[in-house]
């Protein structure tokens, strides 16, 4: 099998090959584009290189051959210093990666061929800017020498010059730079720059493939799920130049507003550079549409190019390109990252123009993205001045504390401290601090900037170019033109969408998106909404799985059902116990006879019964399944060892029987030292007799109540953590007689189906026995994770969780996602036995992996009948049902 291909041996649907980079330049070359001839080193050869730990045997033979056709093309040789052929090398996995290396250019520039590059371009200022480029990419990227190593280099020169601007800088400037940049890397590595093409060749590869292993990108990789095994290609590519002068550029444009979504010409060109500037934004970029009046016969080129990308790949295209003295090329191309906004319009869009069906178009939104349109945006009634307007580059409200280094950002915001990434432009080292932070403010770059980009592909509200806010990084502050000081710790709010920087925290208010769900805006009035409205329609129709939520309040249910929710899957009746209510199972659990007990329970009865009614009243017509209570015990009853000072003043005070020393009999009779394990449940059902009685008395009251109103309530009663199906049966047993005893006093038909929690290994191992007495099962995936793991999630996640993510021992915490191989193969076990022993039994999930989309789509999988989660994430589990259902279908055609 080959190392190395050919731009022309390859084609898009080759990227676990040849890396989303290499194949798309390969399908570029296909289309007949203009596309700089070059090679692609393969994916294999990385995996290949991080398992032996050098270069494979052979690859520089296969890259050697590559490069003397290449040669043969370009009728020029690699570093030859009459006429050099100069390549760039850039890293390009299967997935795009800003956390990989950035790209090297003109490599093949030495001390030699620097000056037959300044006699073949008739340009002598322009080959030692790039020779000055090479250095420093090489240094940087390659050599690991800290890039402020360069910056402090080239700002003295500029403020010798009185300049700001790269553009200013002197031949002899720049021969300065070479010179001091090439001792800078003597001096931090030990060695010199690589005067042999062949070795700077040699050593970028290797660089790239190490950059796989590299900090940025093992932690990009985490935040976005992408395997660690799939290592990274390399391409190399001739050189085209976009700083050979005015008729000469580079720049990145988009078939679509990346931001919006909306059609037209959005992008950036920065005219006399290299493609570096403009990701860089170390200089501020023009308009795409200014290419226009700058060489219209380039622009025409280009905007002919996208329109065939755009149709070709059936979506919104991002490209890279350079005019080199009139000459249009095309660098690369990639289905372009977009904000979520951008995402549903597009996809809606696309739809309409018969590019895409519908079914495609859901596929290509996600319910993580539709999470993100629901989070609020600033109030516009209560905007106060801007302190400054930049480029709205990534839409939605951020605030939080400005902070002005990405370590200090990580660093607070784990302490849970609200942050937003200052930076006059950032580089791939700030993606933790970007991952942290709440937005992204810089004063320089423009929508295709490094920090633009990669805030979008985050979906965090983002804005750059901000020019006239001087960013002090040393002095952690900046400084509006009227004299504004902002500094480090102060709250900004920055609005992604218009641009604006202010001061202060903003008020925010509901997304229209979540006005659109609450029935408030309608899908005419707003084209977002509408696109979003499109796709939750057809996503309705395509979905298996039922959705339901968990929901406590009554207020909590009809917000759900808004929302679309089918029922309620999960009420915590132990969340109806808090506050003063507590007093009651403290009460319980003191009474000294039944006839205490019981008094104490007659006085619940109608409290429990208004409870369920507000609940059965909101889901009039749907089912609202009631879980029986279940807390652990020592959440009800007073602390240990607050209790035990109390009893010990009153010995002290000769006070030795009262109500606190039975108290705390009480409590240290009951104390356990894991009470998520102990006395919980139908176990506290069943040793305190006559509270699940009285549960389900108050359901069947509120019930009957609203039948003879005229309403459809319809109970369900689950019963949890049970372990055996005797449990079940005693308390089903206890529970038929009390509804059989409340519908023949009130007259009415009471049919209220009753079930059980599989919270427990050892329920979902007997889910067959369990399935003969249960009316349906209803997976609690959280505990079930818990006791299947053997941990505890709220000690886990704090103790161990970031060394088990750091380790890979998780690819991602099991109590956000569930754990497939383990959790998902107990329920997969339950569901096959439950149907089984009961075909028509109903199956769901009501922890919160029910909102969670990689969940959805492995219990559509198994044959679960709904998912039920919170209030809030009821339009994303409606969503991820419809592109799993969309799926399961087209895994079952093939």
């Amino acid at each position: 099998m080959p190392y190395v291909y050919a731009f022309a041996e390859g084609s898009r649907d080759q990227k676990d090959l040849l890396g989303g980079k290499g194949a798309n330049l390969a399908e570029m070359t296909r289309l007949g584009l203009p596309v700089p001839p070059g090679f692609t080193i393969s994916t294999h050869a990385c995996r290949a290189y991080r398992q032996f730990g050098q270069l494979p045997d052979g690859l520089m033979e296969e890259v050697g051959d590559h490069i003397s056709r290449l040669e043969r093309t370009m009728e020029r040789r690699l570093g030859d210093a009459d006429d050099p052929l100069l390549v760039s090398v850039r890293s390009g996995a299967k997935y795009s990666m800003p956390g990989m290396m950035e790209t090297v250019l003109n490599i093949g520039l030495n001390d030699r061929s620097v000056r037959g590059l300044a006699r073949t371009s008739n340009d002598e200022r322009f080959a030692w800017d790039c020779y000055r480029r090479l250095v420093q990419m090489f240094g940087r990227t390659v050599l690991d020498v800290p890039a402020d190593r360069f910056e402090q280099t080239i700002d003295a020169v500029k403020l010798r010059r009185d300049t700001t601007s790269d553009l200013d800088l002197t031949v002899e400037d720049l021969q300065h730079l070479v010179e001091a940049f090439t001792d800078t890397i003597q001096e931090h590595t030990g060695y010199s720059f690589p005067q042999d093409p062949a070795d700077q060749l040699r050593l970028a590869v290797k660089a790239v493939f190490g950059s796989w292993d590299g900090e940025r990108a093992r932690l990009y990789r985490r935040q976005e799920r992408i395997p660690d095994d799939l290592g990274t290609a390399v391409n190399v590519q001739a050189m085209v130049f976009g700083n050979l002068g005015t008729d000469s550029g580079t720049g990145v444009a988009f078939t679509r507003d990346p931001a919006t979504g909306q059609p037209g010409v959005y992008g950036d060109y920065l005219p006399n550079a290299q493609g570096e500037d403009v990701v860089a934004g170390i200089r501020n970029t023009l308009p795409l549409s200014q290419l226009q009046e700058i060489d219209a016969s380039a622009y025409r080129d280009l905007i002919q190019n996208m329109g065939v990308l755009e149709r070709h790949y059936r979506d919104m295209c991002d490209i890279e390109f350079t005019v080199e003295r009139g000459k249009l090329w095309m660098l690369q191309t990639r289905v372009g990252k977009r904000t979520p906004e951008a995402a549903f319009s597009i996809a809606v869009q696309l739809a309409d123009e018969g590019l895409i069906d519908l079914d495609e178009a859901l596929e290509r939104v996600t319910g993580a993205q539709l999470a993100r349109l629901m989070f609020p945006h600033f109030d516009p009634s209560e905007l106060p001045h801007a302190l400054s307007h930049g480029v709205g580059a990534s839409p939605g409200a951020a605030v939080g504390r400005a902070v002005f280094d990405s370590k200090r950002a990580a660093v607070r915001a784990v302490s849970g401290e609200p942050v937003v990434l200052v930076r006059r432009e950032t580089t791939p080292d700030d993606l933790g601090g970007m991952i942290a932070a709440q937005g992204v403010l810089t004063s320089r770059g423009g929508k295709t900037s490094h920090a633009a980009v990669v805030a979008r592909g985050m979906g965090k509200p983002c804005v750059v170019g901000a020019e006239s806010l001087n960013v002090d990084l040393s002095a952690r502050r900046f400084t509006t033109p009227d004299g504004v000081v902002v500094s480090e710790g102060d709250l900004v709010s920055i609005d992604g969408s218009t641009g604006a920087v202010y001061s202060g925290d903003v008020p925010v208010v509901p997304s229209p998106v979540v006005r659109y769900f609450e029935g408030l805006v309608s899908p005419h009035e707003d084209l977002l909404v509408h696109a979003v409205d499109r796709l939750m329609v057809h996503a309705d129709k395509r979905r298996r799985l039922g959705v339901k939520a968990n929901a406590d309040l009554a207020e909590d249910a009809a917000r759900a059902r808004r929302f679309g929710a089918e029922g309620i899957g999960l009420a915590r009746t132990e969340h109806m116990f808090l506050g003063e209510r507590k007093d009651y199972v403290v009460r319980l659990v003191l009474a000294k006879d039944e006839e205490e007990r019981r008094t104490v329970l007659d006085e619940l009865v109608p409290l429990q019964q208004e409870d369920f009614r507000g609940l059965l009243e909101a889901m009039n017509g749907l089912p609202v399944t009631i879980r029986l209570l279940d807390p652990p015990l020592h959440e009800f009853l007073p602390d240990f060892t607050d209790l035990s000072v109390r009893v010990a003043l009153e010995d002290a005070r000769g006070k030795t029987d009262t109500e606190h020393h039975q108290l705390l009999e009480a409590v240290r009779r009951m104390h356990e030292a894991n009470p998520m394990m102990g006395l919980r449940g139908v176990r506290l059902g069943l040793v305190l007799p006559g509270l699940y009685g009285l549960q389900v008395r108050a359901l069947a009251e509120a019930a009957a109540e609203l039948l003879l109103a005229g309403g459809d309530p319809r109970p369900e009663i689950m019963v949890p953590l049970v372990a055996t199906v005797t449990e079940l049966e005693r308390v089903r047993s206890e529970a038929e007689a009390v509804i059989a005893e409340v519908a023949d006093a009130r007259g009415v038909r009471l049919s209220i189906p009753i079930g059980t929690m599989i919270e427990l290994p050892r329920a979902a191992l007997t889910a067959g026995e369990i399935a003969q007495v249960a009316d349906f099962f209803s997976f609690g995936t959280n505990d079930l994770t818990q006791t299947t793991w053997g941990f505890s999630r709220d000690d886990a996640e704090g103790a161990f969780f970031t060394t088990y993510l750091e380790a890979k021992i998780f690819a991602v915490s099991p109590f956000e996602t569930i754990d497939e191989d383990g959790v998902g193969r107990l329920v997969s076990m339950a569901v096959q036995s439950a149907r089984e022993a009961r075909p028509e039994i109903s199956l769901g999930v009501c922890g919160e992996h029910g909102g969670d989309p990689t969940s959805i789509h492995l219990f559509d999988r198994l044959g679960l009948d709904y998912v039920s989660c919170s209030p809030f994430r009821v339009p994303v589990a409606r969503l991820e049902a419809g592109r799993a259902g969309i799926a399961v279908e087209g895994s079952d055609s093939r």
